[in-house]
């Protein structure tokens, strides 16, 4: 019950300015929507939570779970100061609750911290993951009520379940919010920064300091999310201007609103920078700040907006060290073609590739009406623009390595998809549901396997090895599967491992050996390779996998040969 008034009351809020339904429907119809967004975050839950017990460290976990218990235990930024400290704050409220041991004498890098307080310290990795990885899911599942509320505001109460649809069945949102990473945390916080300002056409003083303060959240979780910041503010200034449109029409009118929209977008920006310093005063109040590493000296412009940004000394070595990254050259996989350094088309394919069709398909139709649509247009500017600015810095980067440096597309797009709702057309009503359902049993069918999923054009999940890697397919996660594969067919069996990932197979019980380390000839029995690695396979690792024959896969990400 608690659930249901809870949703009720954002049904009710979101409704307009009297709250009132857009077509006025009876109690139960408004029963039947809080019924429907139920049923669709519990689907979501479920799938989550799954994947969050059952999935061993991603790549990236160890680093976050290791900073979050260092920053428990000696409240300090120390650690992966590439990423700001609130996802990781996040993610300490739920380690919190294993009461993690760390050896007060570790010294060592932030990858050797990670395996150090998973494996070294007496913690159990299974229970501190689930711990560090709930409240991501909580997150994940309340980020949904935003895309719906947003949402249903544009459309209406079926265009808010039908954008909500969107989001809970989307098999990239529900890998990675299930994960204790930032790429989901950072995207929601935006799009709740957007869903405020467009509140904020109505009432500004309201809604304009909440937009602030969340836009704070997400540039205090990833640092890619700056890239949208001049877009917000300037949506401010438009929803400010708006607000005051029936007062003063004339050029001093005019003027004096814009001057009013300037200085609210200067309040929302200061408001940003307050919470991106109050999270790092909450992690240590003394801002000490020693980096452990080189920190990569920056020019141009990108060096002189680093030095001008008015953000926490460790915020801008974080951005030193980011665009240290993008400096690197990266190895690359794109539909079974391996290469170095990045291609700026990678994004897009790889999207067709994980995205699930009929989702495809609402997008774009969502995306056009929302843009023609008379009545959607005016929100066109924040459901796409920002979308589309993030889009365009993703592309730019360096690193070829997942759909996941755009998962906020899931997001926004559900959002443009409602608009399908305001055509008032029999083929829409028709067309739309069923593209929905293609959606679901497509999501449904790759349960619980939803990192490595593709959609039914490419192979679906089994198969997406074969053009993608790393994130999108294969980030270390099933070493426990493996493991229980290995213990329930192959006991007593050799095994030769070559595993990507951040996981230490010996805590899961597999012993195994590197066969990169022996000469082919001595390589018998079992043959394990990561996906990941069979997409960049070269050398005597290429022709041990050559000299072998398939026999057995885990959760579409690691392939076992014998020998």
């Amino acid at each position: 019950m608690r659930w249901a008034g809870v949703i009720d009351s954002v049904t009710r809020t979101v409704g307009g300015p009297k709250g009132r339904w857009a077509a006025g429907p009876g109690r139960h119809r408004r029963w039947l929507v809080v019924a429907a967004v139920v049923a669709l975050l519990v689907q979501m839950a479920v799938a989550m939570v799954t994947t969050a017990v059952e999935q061993t460290p991603t790549i990236d976990e160890p680093v976050y779970v290791g900073t979050a218990v260092d920053s428990l235990h000696h409240h300090r930024v120390r650690y992966n100061p590439e990423h700001p400290p609130l996802g990781k704050l996040i993610i300490a409220a739920g380690v919190a609750l294993a009461r993690p041991h760390l050896d007060a004498a570790f010294t060592g890098d932030q990858t050797a911290l990670g395996r150090q307080v998973l494996y070294a310290s007496g913690n159990d990795p299974w229970r501190l993951m689930l711990c560090a990885r709930l409240p991501m899911v909580a997150l994940t599942l309340l980020f949904g009520l935003v895309v719906f509320a947003f949402a249903r505001e544009l459309t209406g109460p079926v265009g808010g379940a039908m954008a909500l649809a969107l989001y809970t069945f989307s098999p990239d949102i529900i890998a990675h919010g299930s994960l204790a990473t930032l790429d989901v945390p950072a995207a929601g916080f935006l799009l709740t920064s957007v869903w405020l300002l467009w509140r904020a056409r109505r009432r500004p003083r309201r809604y304009l300091p909440l937009a602030g303060v969340a836009l704070g959240a997400a540039l205090a979780t990833k640092m890619s999310m700056l890239a949208a910041v001049p877009v917000l503010l300037l949506l401010a200034v438009l929803s400010v201007r708006y607000a005051r449109r029936t007062r003063d029409r004339t050029p001093r009118g005019h003027a004096r609103s814009l001057g009013i929209g300037v200085a609210a977008a200067v309040a929302v920006a200061l408001i940003a920078v307050a919470v991106v310093w109050a999270v790092y005063f909450l992690v240590d109040p003394r801002l000490r700040w020693t980096p452990t590493g080189p920190v990569p000296v920056v020019h141009g412009l990108r060096g002189l907006a680093v030095d001008l940004l008015p953000l926490p000394e460790a915020y801008r070595d974080g951005m030193r060290l980011q665009f240290g990254f993008e400096y690197d050259t990266w190895h690359g996989f794109l539909l079974g073609r391996r290469y170095l350094g990045s291609l700026w088309y990678y994004l897009p394919v790889a999207l067709l590739v994980k995205t699930p069709l009929g989702m495809l398909v609402l997008w774009a139709a969502g995306t056009a009406v929302m843009v023609v649509v008379p009545r959607l247009r005016p929100a066109a500017p924040y459901v796409l623009i920002p979308a589309a600015v993030l889009l365009l810095a993703a592309l730019d980067g360096a690193r070829n390595l997942g759909v996941r440096y755009a998962i906020f597309l899931p997001m926004f797009l559900a959002v443009a998809a409602a608009g399908l709702m305001a055509v008032r057309r029999r083929w829409a009503y028709g067309a739309t549901p069923a593209l929905v359902l293609f959606v679901a049993v497509s999501s449904l069918r790759t349960y619980p396997y939803y990192l490595p999923y593709s959609n039914e054009a490419f192979g679906g999940p089994p198969r997406t090895h074969l053009r993608l890697h790393d994130s999108n397919v294969d980030w270390g996660q099933d070493l426990g599967r493996l493991a229980d594969r290995l213990r329930e067919r192959y006991r007593g069996e050799r095994i030769w491992l070559v595993y990507k990932g951040s996981g230490v197979p010996s805590a899961y019980g597999i012993h195994a050996s590197d066969p990169r380390r022996a000469r082919p000839e001595e390589v018998r029995g079992l043959l394990v390779v990561s996906d990941s690695s069979i997409a960049q396979a070269t050398g005597r690792l290429a022709a041990l996998i050559d000299g072998s024959e398939p026999i057995d896969e885990v959760g579409h990400s690691i392939t076992i040969y014998r020998r």
